[in-house]
């Protein structure tokens, strides 16, 4: 099980992220976001935890040209798509990064087919409004849900147990409910998740010794 906690805005938030557990940051660059952060910022975040937590990129609607450049900026190691795209747009956003492909409950079918097989991009069932807190049908989706997707949509502390027990996806991804106010982490509940969702995985992060160079 992987452990995402997405909407990360500071230095701060990285590390205890990281400290709880979590394998994975999420740093929002869709201007529409309330956790907009800017490459600069994601890049301070992102090195402040070392190698070891994944740093994905997160983009809604975006050219290309300016999701590789923003990924390159923010030094993310993967990159997560939002939105309606075409199948080309996700295959050369692919080539240089790995892909977490963000689809709804009404496209789950088709994307599926899609990217079946398809190296470097996996896929993530979210909510029709990412970031609103509002859970997933998980007994509805038992029967459809890709095997090695990841799950978000509403998830924390209190249904992530439930959720993975319903589809057993080979991730799971929080934003809303991880926060004291949008953008930023209550500490309490980010542990509790990645404690539920993957116990015994605390660590210790030596933030002092990242470097920005």
């Amino acid at each position: 099980m992987r452990v995402k906690v997405c909407g990360t805005t500071s230095v701060r938030d990285a590390v205890l992220s990281a400290e709880a557990g979590a394998d994975a940051l999420g740093f929002i660059f869709a201007p529409v976001s309330k956790r907009l952060v800017t490459p600069q910022v994601a890049r301070e975040a992102g090195l402040s935890v070392g190698p070891v937590v994944a740093r994905v990129g997160v983009f809604l609607g975006q050219g290309l040209d300016e999701v590789l450049r923003t990924a390159d900026s923010a030094r993310v190691s993967a990159v997560q798509l939002h939105g309606p795209l075409r199948g080309l747009y996700v295959r050369q956003v692919a080539a240089y990064y790995p892909v977490l492909r963000v689809v709804r409950p009404a496209d789950l079918a088709a994307e599926a087919d899609m990217w079946r097989d398809e190296p470097g991009v996996t896929l993530m069932l979210d909510a029709p409004e990412p970031g609103g807190g509002v859970p997933l049908d998980w007994a509805a989706l038992r029967d459809v849900f890709p095997r090695g997707a990841w799950l978000a949509g509403g998830l924390g502390p209190a249904n992530v147990a439930a959720a993975m027990q319903a589809l057993n996806p080979a991730g799971v991804d929080a934003v809303s409910r991880l926060e004291a106010s949008p953008g930023v982490k209550d500490a309490a509940l980010v542990q509790a998740f990645v404690a539920t969702a993957r116990p015994g995985q605390t660590r210790v992060i030596h933030s002092e010794t990242a470097t920005c160079g």
